[in-house]
């Protein structure tokens, strides 16, 4: 049966449009299961007709050496240690918290949305705010409106699908949308605006929360993923779009109210499972990754 990425890919395969030899996105489904696994995947792929053609099985290896060589933009995962693995490794990638989405709710097109600090951009501001209070970040980002703020994990994603954007607006409908949902506001947006200026990149659409719920924007912006990098925002936000944590680099997450971690390995299969019982709380071309998990109570019909 589908399970929680299974319309979001469909979405980034829709960018390919009806010319396969002009693909400008390859879905990549990487797992730690075995080979002999990988036959019923193939088959699932087949039976949905969705143009998944790559495929790694490690059984069991780590999977994060192996994104350099598939030139990865994006890495997708339920499993929190593959996540950190990815990111120390460079790349970007997310945790992916449950969600169940409702077949044929979501418009034509890929639909994206991003927090701001430690996503798109460095979080070094957001170091000043835990280290020193509000005022004082108020005060630092007037002070550096006009210093473009550093990249982030999600910098070279986003120029990425800013670079496809621009590709569909020469005659074609455009079929990615994005937006910047940020808990900033006034006087910390300006330097928000005179980064993607200096970037060169258009976002098509912008809330400053100022700390008021990101959940219902995200509702009535419907994306496909949304991507920020605190529980606190994620955790509400998974209740109405399908939503991905983004971990700092070399430094293990903390567990919070989630984990994808409690799993019990059936000897017969070889693969991950999920006892029916127990409680799951939540914790070139552009390529992407969509690790492949047997965890039940992720799938949806």
């Amino acid at each position: 049966m589908p399970g929680t990425g299974f319309p979001l890919v469909q979405a980034i395969l829709s960018l390919n449009g009806v010319d396969a030899t002009k693909k400008r996105v390859i879905v990549l489904v990487m797992s730690k299961n075995n080979a002999d696994t990988s036959l019923r995947v193939s088959n699932s792929i087949r039976h949905h007709e969705i143009d998944v053609g790559r495929g790694a099985y490690t059984s069991g290896a780590c999977l994060a050496p192996y994104l350099k060589a598939f030139s990865v933009d994006l890495f997708l995962s339920a499993s929190q240690e593959d996540v950190q693995d990815a990111t120390n490794a460079g790349f970007a990638a997310g945790l992916i918290y449950p969600y169940q989405c409702v077949p044929g709710e979501m418009e034509e097109g890929l639909r994206i949305a991003f927090d701001g600090d430690a996503v798109l951009f460095s979080g070094d501001s957001e170091k000043v705010y835990q280290e020193k209070g509000l005022t004082a970040f108020l005060q630092h980002e007037e002070d550096h409106a006009h210093e473009p703020l550093a990249d982030g994990p999600f910098a070279k994603l986003f120029r990425t699908l800013a670079a496809l954007q621009r590709q569909g607006d020469q005659g074609e409908k455009a079929l990615i949308r994005t937006a910047l949902v940020t808990a900033r506001n006034s006087p910390a947006d300006e330097r928000v605006i005179r980064t993607l200026r200096a970037w060169r990149v258009r976002v098509d659409e912008v809330f400053f929360m100022g700390g008021a719920e990101k959940a219902p924007v995200l509702e009535a912006f419907r994306p496909h993923i949304f991507f920020d990098d605190q529980d606190v925002h994620c955790l509400p936000a998974s209740g109405v779009v399908l939503t991905a944590r983004v971990f700092s680099p070399a430094q293990p997450a903390k567990q919070t109210t989630f984990s994808f971690e409690i799993a019990q390995t059936s000897s017969a299969t070889s693969e991950t499972v999920v006892a029916p019982n127990e409680k799951k709380s939540v914790g070139g071309i552009p390529a992407i990754i969509i690790p492949i998990r047997e965890d039940t109570q992720l799938k949806s019909s």
